[in-house]
């Protein structure tokens, strides 16, 4: 049985005129994008034309991977997904920057269907909404980079790389984040609030915005 291609591999054909090769990166990529978009315009926002325009750069404007990374699937697929991530969240951002204030769009917004790590207790429809109601009442920035976190697995590196922000902020951003949504669902999950200086669920710190730390992952 033939080997599946690598995301390089993909790219070439695709460059080649191989239809088939983009359907299969689009498949391989749009779910993690459609959830980095959703957290920072909603649901019920504009998330699907933040994606698609994403991909289309993709088509238009496949990018060259490293030559260090040729060869290695994981790697090929981590640069890859890393891009697409970042031509995404700008989107998002045009988006939000046109069409009106953040806080607004925060209201309108509500997160992903659900959250790993500590809270994979969770269960029921109307638990589920809890959890996606607690989501969707955190600031934005600790939306986006708790969706990246427990939702794409991406190591602080990676998401530093997409968002712009500095690994020991984003750290902070992920206690924080974490920290709320632990005094928001303890009443109906019975979940122990996180204590101060304790380090919260999946490589969280409570070091300060910009703090120096080892990469987390």
């Amino acid at each position: 049985m033939m080997s599946a291609r690598t995301d390089g591999e993909l790219l070439g054909a695709w460059r080649a005129g191989d239809n088939a090769a983009f359907s299969a990166l689009v498949m391989a990529h749009q779910g993690p994008l459609a959830r980095h978009a959703q957290a920072l315009l909603g649901e019920g926002g504009p998330w699907e034309d933040a994606v698609q325009e994403a991909l289309l750069r993709l088509a238009k404007s496949p990018p060259e991977l490293p030559a260090g990374v040729l060869g290695n699937g994981d790697a090929e697929r981590s640069v890859l997904s890393s891009w697409l991530h970042k031509v995404t969240r700008n989107c998002c951002m045009d988006t939000l920057r046109s069409e009106g204030s953040r806080r607004h769009r925060e209201r309108e917004a509500a997160a992903a269907e659900s959250i790993s790590g500590g809270l994979e207790r969770v269960e029921g429809r109307d638990t589920r909404r809890a959890v996606k109601d607690a989501m969707a009442g955190l600031p934005q920035d600790q939306r986006e980079v708790l969706t990246l976190r427990l939702l794409g697995e991406r190591t602080y590196t990676e998401i530093a790389e997409i968002t712009g922000k500095k690994r020991g902020t984003i750290g902070w951003l992920i206690s924080t984040g974490l920290t709320a949504l632990s005094l928001t669902l303890e009443p109906m999950l019975g979940l122990g609030a996180i204590p101060a200086g304790a380090s919260p669920a999946v490589g969280g710190t409570n070091q300060i915005p910009g703090q120096a730390h080892g990469e987390k992952r």
